[in-house]
């Protein structure tokens, strides 16, 4: 028998599912699980802590196979997973409609002036005019990131009548290459980052990137904080270059209540809710994980494998 340590919020989900030639070793608190940890040789662990995980898997001698349901790993111990050669899987795609629903909710947000509404109703005042009157309509998109979160904000601003562009490393017909995308950032009414957090996409997204957007131009970043160089996007906020900026991440996280990136107008902070804004997180992972549990056994690859010398 092959022993899975699992996080007991899921056992509802998985007990009387899980294929023969698993045995489950469900925990409940810290303690509980770092007991477990020398048996353990397939985890899965969510919800838990970055510090437990990484404490675990030291612990977790025997363990071949972690299965995350982020979609990003760079808060789990990506060296030691590497040097022990566990396998690592994650939640690419999982996330993909929730977040492309907030992408798209922060377009709106911002073209149609939405928080000025909001900010009416709560006055009890009726407006004569509304506040935006931006058509997502015949927009210029550029996605940078065009995986599986990317592919689906783009089918779903296709529908609104939007012309995306998508960036991948390896570039389809349409796409722009890792090399040529900023050379048309001037050809963007909005520009979506949802790369992967890696040494090559830290501060990607600085003052040269934004001070060649189009003037006017929204910045929304799905990605992670440090994709970003924040003062540089402050600078090109105050400045009255950029048209405004729709954050669902920040570094650091939490935001301190005193950050400059609170008090500005046309910066909407999403609080990191994006991925999570689903009732069926849960649901779509124990699929995730049943399915690859029977590649384990079967001896067959595992689906959504992280490519550690990538980090995604």
């Amino acid at each position: 028998m092959t022993i899975a340590v699992i996080n007991a919020k899921s056992q509802a989900l998985l007990e009387g599912r899980l294929p023969d030639g698993i045995e489950p070793a469900w925990y409940e608190g810290r303690e509980q699980l770092l007991e477990l940890a020398p048996q353990a040789e397939i985890a899965w662990l969510d919800p838990v802590a970055p510090a437990l995980a990484a404490e675990f898997i030291a612990a977790a001698d025997k363990l071949v196979w972690y299965m995350a349901l982020s979609s990003g790993v760079d808060w789990l111990p990506l060296s030691l997973i590497a040097d022990r050669k566990i396998e690592l899987t994650n939640g690419s795609g999982i996330h993909a409609q929730s977040v492309a629903e907030y992408a798209v909710m922060g377009m709106l947000t911002v073209a149609k002036g939405w928080r000025q509404v909001v900010r009416a109703q709560d006055r009890h005042e009726w407006l004569a005019q509304p506040p935006g009157k931006r058509e997502l309509l015949g927009s210029q998109v550029l996605v940078v990131g065009a995986g599986e979160i990317g592919g689906r904000i783009a089918e779903i601003l296709r529908v609104f009548g939007a012309e995306v562009t998508g960036v991948r490393r390896r570039p389809g017909p349409g796409d722009l290459g890792s090399d040529a995308w900023r050379g048309q950032l001037g050809r963007f009414d909005w520009v979506i980052a949802i790369v992967p957090s890696t040494p090559e996409t830290q501060r990607m997204f600085g003052e040269e990137e934004f001070a060649a957007m189009k003037p006017g131009a929204v910045f929304l970043n799905f990605a992670r904080g440090t994709v970003i160089e924040q003062d540089a996007l402050l600078a090109a906020i105050d400045s009255g270059h950029l048209g405004g900026a729709f954050l669902d991440v920040t570094e650091p996280e939490p935001l301190p209540a005193d950050h400059p990136l609170w008090s500005r107008e046309n910066i909407h902070i999403s609080m990191h809710l994006a991925g999570r804004a689903q009732d069926s997180l849960f649901e779509r992972g124990s699929a995730r994980f049943l399915s690859n549990l029977r590649h384990f056994l079967d001896g067959r690859p595992l689906e959504h494998l992280v490519d550690l010398s990538q980090g995604y």
